[in-house]
């Protein structure tokens, strides 16, 4: 199955040609370091690009000072990783291990470069992102987060990093806590960690930017991308993770060009490095709680007040899974209950049995995801069948897994336990039954999340947002409020599937990008 990136083990170094040396050389300075000093530390801003010169580089874990890695970089080859694009830390210490020279390009010259050179800037990103699937894989950070398997706030942090694809330690059986270079955080929050790690807005109060897009789902990953490379200055604001309900995927097969198959949150990523190489900006975990109309553009404002201004919205907020009426659905959620089915929620299901409650893709996709490690997955489907629910081949194979059992025409009655979950009841056409079970998957529904739009846009009676034709606007995304867009599941209307929404994202941009553009309308009034 795809990832993030390639494997370091087998990407041989390749130099640069002689001509991107040169442009490099162009505007570079040299540096020197002696034998044991720190290039860059953990935590450290990315502020520039560096490669050696001559003598060696090694990776330096910050609270023992010891060498971690056997690898180092040598003469031709660069430090840093996918962080450096939007000026994010080092996780771990980086220190010359001799005498070391090198040339350094300030960061925002070697992102122009990057742009102007493809050749260079592939380079360069391959090779970042395959050093961002080692770090990430091997849990190679000064971030340590510990006891998430007993604390539900400690679990919500670990998978925010999950999700996202940032680097951390983890110890699931130690004390709950998090610690960044061995400082232990007090109160600590996703979005502290967040700013950690360069993610939290950062825009001045009044900046104007030419576009945000609103939710960071396939849809609006797609149309960060395609608004960068228009030249449109977008901001894209995210509330928790990128990839959003798509992002929880374990494992999508039928999205083209992955015929191995790829995670929702792997292919997002990938998307959103994309949209970070021409210049997009995300800022996360942030929620925008109102919209109102301004001048000749919006303002947004955000969860602590903030507000920040734009000439054009599009709004990608998705669906959400609805939250069931069931007593003591709150006491257990992140204790038991969970709304993805990721590798961090996956061990919660070691030997034991699951219960999958859904019958959309993703909901299959997580049961199948699940049975690899949990005894026996329960998928509860309140219809007649998957037939008009769910892919045709995911069908299929859920039907032929042993460890899968499908219950038609059943729910979830009642949940039991203590601080974590630990039964479930649930009620069938052939009467109640019991299983004990420690982790329960919800993904039913389709609850758009509209209600920050402040009634400046048309929506149906389910709550989505109606667009094109239904409101008389020439754009098949356009709202009934010129300016403001809408892509993805969000759209009244609108196809629940990866590929439509990506391909909504990217169409999109054009008629954002005519609005953007168009020139001031003409004065009105009483002229000499």
């Amino acid at each position: 199955m795809d990832s993030i990136g390639g494997d370091l083990d087998t990407m041989a170094p390749r130099p640069f040609a002689d001509d991107q040396m040169a442009a490099i050389r162009a505007i570079a300075s040299a540096q020197s370091y002696r034998a044991g000093e720190a290039v860059l530390d953990a935590g450290a801003p990315q502020d520039r690009f560096v490669l050696v010169e001559e003598g060696e580089i090694e990776v330096a874990d910050p609270v023992t000072g010891e060498r971690i890695r056997d690898a180092t970089l040598h003469p031709g080859q660069f430090m840093g990783e996918l962080a450096f694009l939007n000026g994010g830390p080092m996780t771990l210490t980086m220190r010359a291990a001799v005498d070391t020279r090198t040339i350094e390009v300030p960061r925002p010259a070697m992102l122009r470069l990057m742009s102007d050179v493809p050749e260079i800037g592939d380079h360069i990103l391959t090779v970042f992102a395959a050093r961002r699937r080692r770090i990430f894989e091997e849990g190679d950070s000064s971030i340590l987060v510990s006891g998430s398997g007993h604390d539900p706030a400690i679990a919500r942090i670990a998978s925010f990093l999950s999700r996202n694809r940032l680097p951390f330690r983890e110890l699931a059986d130690g004390a709950a806590g998090v610690s960044i270079n061995g400082v232990e955080l007090a109160d600590p929050t996703p979005r502290m960690i967040a700013r950690h790690f360069g993610l939290d807005l950062k825009a001045r109060p009044g900046e104007e930017v030419d576009l945000i897009i609103v939710g960071a789902g396939p849809a609006g990953v797609a149309a960060a991308v395609y608004a960068g490379s228009e030249g449109l200055r977008a901001l894209v604001v995210e509330d928790n993770a990128i990839g959003g309900q798509a992002g929880t995927s374990s494992r999508i097969e039928n999205y083209m060009g992955f015929p191995t198959g790829i995670s929702g949150a792997d292919l997002t990523f990938r998307g959103q490095v994309q949209a970070m190489k021409f210049g997009t900006c995300f800022a996360m975990p942030r929620r925008v709680e109102g919209l109102v109309e301004r001048g000749d553009g919006f303002c947004v404002t955000l969860d602590d007040g903030e507000e920040l201004c734009t000439r054009a919205v599009l709004v990608a907020t998705g669906v959400q899974y609805r939250r069931l009426p069931i007593e003591r659905l709150e006491s257990f959620e992140g204790a038991g209950i969970y709304y993805a089915a990721t590798e961090m929620e996956a061990r919660f299901c070691t030997n034991t049995e699951a219960i999958v409650v859904g019958g959309g893709n993703s909901a299959g996709q997580a049961a199948m995801y699940l049975s690899r490690v949990a005894r026996k997955v329960h998928v509860l489907v309140r219809g007649a069948g998957l037939a008009e629910t769910m892919s045709a081949y995911l069908r299929e194979r859920l039907e032929a897994d042993p460890r899968i059992e499908i219950h038609t025409g059943s729910k979830l009655a009642r949940l039991y336990g203590g601080e974590h979950l630990e039964n479930v009841t649930v009620s069938s056409p052939e009467g109640e039954w019991s299983v004990g079970c420690r982790a329960l998957f919800i993904m039913i529904g389709a609850a758009p999340n509209t209600g920050w739009l402040s009634g400046l846009v048309e929506l149906d009676r389910a709550g989505f947002v109606r667009t094109g034709s239904d409101v008389g606007a020439a754009s098949s995304y356009a709202t009934s409020c010129p300016g403001i867009f809408a892509v993805g599941d969000v759209r009244s209307g609108s196809v629940k599937r990866v590929a439509s929404s990506v391909g909504e994202g990217s169409v999109v941009v054009s008629a954002i990008w005519s609005h953007v553009n168009a020139p001031p309308p003409p004065a009105t009034g009483i002229g000499g």
